[in-house]
């Protein structure tokens, strides 16, 4: 974790964060809140959501899938003097944009990406970078949130468990054993102590509370298991083969259910049947095996009882435009928001299954250059999809250290939206994907950023090799850069 000092300065500006929201509550004024579609914004507008609610505040929420100009329009029409502007999961990538439209209007940022431009004073903003934080791995914007919420009242300890969603939602789990750690550990601690969450080592398939086996190795899909993900016929006779019992008492046995020489059998057979398809034997353990974070007061046999298929839900609402009905369910909704959302979660498995698939038989879609990988998706996959389907594939490629670059075509709007990811080791070493993605997208007519392992853009489509060459060429630079720091260590 980051050292005590820089620490204490964050944790400070939280509080500050908290303070000025609940004088400005306390003031009559009215908050606004515009939060990210991803799983992370929506537990973060949701964490502020009833955090506002608890302090009888008058309050509006709104999600969007980027910043833009459209969007700044909307929010100075909606929102006056009067009024209180929140922006979660977003607004330090567009300083300079939030500079040329808000004007003098308060505004509290609270988001973990790297910071673009220049702050205000009229902007308050508390963002993890700012204080030598690492905002792709110690912490997220819900995480952000959900400070700011317990400055605002100590019961909001109960809302730590949706942080930990947000946090796992956004792949933030990249410490040994599939956990989070820096300052997520201790929101993971708030959650326990609240009585909301226990963490045990186990299995990670999707469904493993819900699903019967056959179908939660068949719908998983990271890894995605060749002629397996996808294939609940296949996954049937896979299981079969390894003699274990998948019903008893007539009633199908989810994971959760089987014993440890069962899971151990059934991780040495995916083990060898990923390696048989050319598949790293420490990616597989990594994937197959890690922290499974359990939301105890969700009903068994439900899709919130797992924080990362609770995440898995909140994306899902979020990048099917049903946004609305995941904030809903953070906020404690479970009977017709959850119900609707379920429909749109299995939609939606159902879309990334079948491009995976698509992808699988179309390999020529996926183009290794000099440096990156590109996935071209074109018309072809949904750009709901592509940030789904990029992370996936960023993990079986043949060479983990050259970058992915995804892209889908929206022809309504005649740009392509781009999704990057790179391995958290080149990450480490140096490489900043973010900042090379926002530098190619100002050149190409675009925005974009990020953070160093994950980022994305939306550029103009006559644009598109243009950017694509000129990533090719700022990875190079970096890895070369790298690579000379390395040898005159």
């Amino acid at each position: 974790m980051s050292d005590g000092r820089r620490l204490n300065d964050f944790i400070y500006a939280s509080k500050k964060a908290s303070d000025k929201i609940l004088e400005e509550v306390n003031k009559g004024k009215r908050v606004f809140i515009i939060s990210h579609m991803d799983a992370d914004g929506i537990s973060a507008a949701g964490i502020m959501g009833k955090a506002l609610l608890r302090a009888n505040a008058n309050f509006c929420i709104r999600i969007e899938r980027w910043m833009d100009e459209r969007v700044l329009s909307d929010v100075r029409q909606l929102s006056g003097e009067d009024t209180l502007i929140i922006f979660t999961d977003m607004g330090s990538g567009y300083l300079d944009i939030l500079c040329a439209n808000i004007g003098d209007r308060q505004v509290v940022i609270l988001d973990h990406h790297q910071p673009i431009g220049k702050d205000r004073e009229n902007f308050l903003h508390v963002n993890p970078h700012l204080f030598g934080i690492d905002g792709s791995r110690e912490i997220s914007s819900s995480g952000i949130a959900y400070l700011v919420s317990k400055f605002l009242d100590k019961r909001n300890i109960d809302l730590a468990h949706l942080a930990v969603i947000g946090a796992l939602g956004d792949l933030q789990d990249k410490y040994e054993g599939r956990r989070l750690g820096g300052l997520n550990d201790l929101i993971v601690k708030d959650a326990i102590e609240s009585k909301l969450l226990e963490v045990e080592t186990d299995l990670l398939f999707f469904g493993r509370e819900t699903r019967p086996i056959h179908k939660a190795l068949a719908y998983t899909t990271n890894p995605y298991i060749p002629e397996i993900s996808g294939e609940e016929d296949k996954s049937l006779a896979f299981l079969r083969g390894l003699d274990i019992d998948l019903k008893r008492n007539d009633r199908w046995r989810a994971l959760r259910d089987l014993s440890h020489d069962e899971k151990r059998r059934l991780f040495s057979a995916l083990h060898d049947y990923l390696v048989s398809k050319g598949f790293r034997s420490e990616y597989i353990t990594s994937s197959l095996i890690g922290a499974v974070y359990i939301l105890v007061n969700e009903e068994p046999w439900t899709p919130l009882r797992d924080a990362r298929e609770y995440a898995l839900l909140l994306n899902a609402t979020g990048r099917m435009n049903a946004s609305g009905l995941g904030v809903a369910i953070c906020m404690g909704d479970r009977s017709r928001a959850y119900e609707e959302a379920l429909r749109i979660l299995e939609e939606y498995r159902q879309m990334i299954t079948k491009y995976l698939t698509w992808l699988n038989n179309n390999p020529d879609r996926i183009e290794e250059w000099e440096n990156i990988y590109v996935l071209h998706g074109e018309k072809d996959i949904d750009e709901r999809t592509i940030s789904a389907v990029s992370t996936i594939i960023s993990t079986s490629l043949p060479k983990p250290n050259k970058p992915l670059i995804a892209y889908s075509y929206i022809p309504k709007e005649r740009v392509i939206k781009v999704s990057a990811r790179a391995a958290d080791s080149i990450a480490r070493a140096g490489l900043n994907l973010g900042e090379i993605i926002r530098i190619a997208a100002e050149k190409c007519s675009g925005v974009g950023g990020g953070h160093d392992v994950a980022a994305g853009a939306q550029i103009p489509y006559d644009y598109k090799m243009q950017f694509l060459k000129i990533i090719d060429s700022l990875v190079k630079e970096s890895i070369s850069r790298l690579r000379g720091d390395e040898s005159r260590g």
